[in-house]
C-alpha cells in the first residue's frame, strides 16, 4: 500500500483553492475583451560574445521597419505594435473563445552590460525574430602606478571608484 505524503496533499488544496479564488476575481478566457490594455513584453534573449552583445526577440507578424530601437547609456529599449490581423479584417464583432498569442503596444528593456559603439549596431528582422548586435566598446586600459609598495590604478588615484 502506496503511503501518500501528507505535505503534498497540502500542497494540491492550496493549488486548488488558489485557482477556485483566480476563477472568481478573473473571469474565465472567453470573456476577455478583444484587445489588451497595456503594453506587453515579447519573449527575449541576450547573449555576449567576445566582441559584442545580442538581444534576440522572438515578434511573430511585423515588418523590418515596424520596431523602434533606442539606446541611452547602455540601455536598450525595443518598442512597437503588433496588431491583430483577425481584428482589422473583421471589424469589432470578433469575440474570441481563446486568446494567447497577445497583440497590441509591446516594449522590451535590456540593461547591457557594457559599452556599445552606437554607430555599429545592426538590427535584423527574419523568420519571427528580431535580432539586435551590439558592438562592444574597446576596454580601455587603466594605466596602473605603483607608489610606497602598493599598487593604485591611475583610477583609484583619480577618485573614480570601479
Amino acid at each position: 500500500m502506496k503511503r501518500k505524503n501528507p505535505l503534498l496533499d497540502g500542497i494540491e488544496q492550496i493549488e486548488t483553492e488558489m485557482d477556485r479564488f483566480f476563477d472568481e476575481v478573473i473571469p474565465p478566457r472567453r470573456w476577455l475583451p478583444l484587445r489588451h490594455i497595456r503594453t506587453w513584453c515579447p519573449p527575449t534573449d541576450v547573449y555576449e560574445t567576445n566582441d559584442c552583445v545580442v538581444v534576440k526577440v522572438e515578434i511573430a507578424g511585423m515588418e523590418e521597419g515596424e520596431f523602434t530601437i533606442s539606446l541611452s547609456e547602455r540601455n536598450l529599449t525595443i518598442t512597437g505594435v503588433r496588431p491583430d490581423p483577425l481584428a482589422e479584417a473583421e471589424g469589432s464583432t470578433l469575440s474570441y473563445q481563446q486568446i494567447e498569442i497577445r497583440y497590441g503596444e509591446f516594449k522590451t528593456e535590456v540593461y547591457l552590460p557594457c559599452t556599445i559603439v552606437e554607430n555599429e549596431i545592426d538590427a535584423t528582422y527574419a523568420d519571427g525574430f528580431l535580432r539586435v548586435v551590439l558592438p562592444k566598446a574597446r576596454a580601455q586600459k587603466v594605466p596602473v602606478v605603483e607608489t610606497r609598495g602598493f599598487v593604485v590604478s591611475s583610477a583609484e588615484r583619480d577618485g573614480v571608484s570601479s
